[in-house]
């Protein structure tokens, strides 16, 4: 085993560094500082922004909620929202945060609805008793419907009075700058690659109508996953603020209906004709602590391609995944993909054994009430503790990753990070050759192509390098 895990980590070393050579070779797009930035002004009172022809003309808008702004907001303060010229935040709440207006887009929402619609139990206990006596409203800051879901957190007053949020917010932002050429929303708990973002867009021409974000379904209608952010082009604001000017009760009719305000917005957008473009990998609706660098999507792998925003990033986790980026930056003119992140970031963090650690390891359970019996000898004890939890694992060639809880040993075939559970009796694993090797081989699926945006769908076939 020692002879397998040294030379996995050779093969490993090696792979990277011919992606850095290829790298500063050429063999990749140039890099996002090389093609924007002004030397002269990259690090600015100590941290990294980029010098962007297109920073001043983009308007970043920042959704949140008074259940959970003063706990969520003030980390995006100091960290992705350091280097952008232009954000503003919307709530349900009109307040001031660090000396940030928060801005009510709930206002504007017709007196009807507010009055008749039981969503809008807790925006009037908001405007006439502000926070006091929410303590029922818990806010999550760590793993914010990572594992089961955003749409299962239906019960939250918070989250019924969100999806409302969606269609006036366009309005609002659009009359905060008009001339902005792209408008970008986020959550509270999202996370965003600036100088990416900036990279990103300039594949795109900014004159026409686009709807950018990471595609979902409910029914017939397709979406931007709000929690992964999404863009929309000045040209698709006027359009879809035009047409809801008129039809303000329709719309409002529609988000009665349905779970969510991002397929609201969805369907006023697929009625206008401006269609989603897919921006999976580059928007992601998970955190880094709970992504599969192995997803595929659209056949697209994620491992290959830059980061723009990821979803369920708890404050802290913003704040280190800031730490790391500004790091990344100042070190590198090159930019920064999930690749780096898991290898550079998340890789650095995990041992053959972590404790009061949950990875998220799902895929078989093994408990003494069912399993106590197997015939085979490793199986049927896998549940009496950490060491024969690791066995069981070990002796499956597909299995990365375990965690032990008093009982009851998870096994799975697929990488995760997950989060600490401070005080709690779960003790977390990895096979690390497994996992250098499975990097080695997402490695090796990857070609030169940066984007998937319009421009270089037509320019660049992907390649093996």
């Amino acid at each position: 085993m020692p002879h397998r895990t040294f030379l996995c980590r050779i093969i490993f070393c090696a792979v990277f560094s011919v992606s850095i050579i290829n790298v500063f070779t050429k063999a990749s797009s140039p890099s996002f500082f090389l093609r924007y930035s002004k030397p002269e002004a990259l690090l600015h009172h100590g941290i990294r922004c980029p010098q962007s022809e297109i920073a001043d003309e983009v308007l970043v808008v920042l959704r949140t909620g008074a259940t959970e702004s003063r706990e969520k907001v003030p980390v995006h303060f100091r960290t992705t929202l350091r280097c952008v010229p232009n954000f503003v935040v919307v709530s349900d709440l009109d307040e001031e945060i660090e000396g940030v207006p928060v801005h009510d887009v709930l206002k504007d929402v017709s007196r009807k609805t507010k009055t008749e619609h039981e969503d809008f139990k807790l925006y009037h206990h908001l405007q006439e008793h502000g926070r006091r006596g929410l303590a029922d409203q818990k806010v999550i800051t760590a793993q914010s419907g990572s594992s089961k879901g955003d749409y299962l957190n239906t019960e939250k007053d918070g989250w019924k009075l969100d999806k409302w949020k969606f269609l006036p917010m366009i309005d609002h932002a659009y009359q905060q700058m008009p001339t902005a050429k792209w408008f970008v929303f986020i959550e509270s708990d999202s996370y965003l690659v600036w100088n990416n973002l900036l990279e990103y867009l300039s594949n795109f021409d900014a004159s026409k109508p686009y709807y950018i974000g990471k595609h979902l379904y409910i029914k017939d209608i397709e979406f931007g996953y709000g929690g992964a952010g999404f863009v929309l082009s000045n040209p698709a604001m006027r359009k879809v603020s035009e047409h809801r000017s008129v039809r303000i009760r329709d719309y409002e009719d529609f988000t009665a209906n349905h779970w969510v305000g991002d397929c609201a917005l969805g369907k006023a957008l697929g009625d206008v004709k401006v269609p989603l473009h897919k921006a999976f990998p580059h928007l992601q609706g998970d955190s880094p602590a709970t992504l599969d660098p192995a997803t595929t999507k659209l056949d697209r792998d994620a491992w290959c391609y830059p980061a723009v925003t990821y979803h369920h990033v708890s404050p802290s986790e913003i704040e280190d995944l800031w730490t790391f980026e500004q790091d990344w930056f100042k070190k590198r003119d090159v930019l920064l993909r999930h690749r780096d992140i898991f290898t550079h970031h998340v890789r650095p963090q995990i041992r053959s054994s972590l404790p009061e650690w949950d990875n998220l390891s799902a895929d078989e359970e093994y408990n003494a009430h069912d399993h106590a019996h197997l015939a085979d000898p490793v199986a049927s004890q896998a549940w009496k503790s950490f060491d024969h939890c690791h066995a069981v694992c070990e002796a499956k060639k597909d299995c990365v990753q375990f965690k032990y809880e008093s009982g009851s040993c998870s096994i799975s075939t697929k990488f995760r990070f997950g989060y600490a559970k401070v005080d709690e009796r779960v003790r977390s694993g990895w096979m690390l050759d497994r996992v250098d090797a499975l990097f080695v081989d997402l490695e090796s699926k990857c070609g030169v192509r940066d984007w998937f945006s319009p421009q270089e769908g037509s320019v660049f076939q992907r390649r093996k390098r």
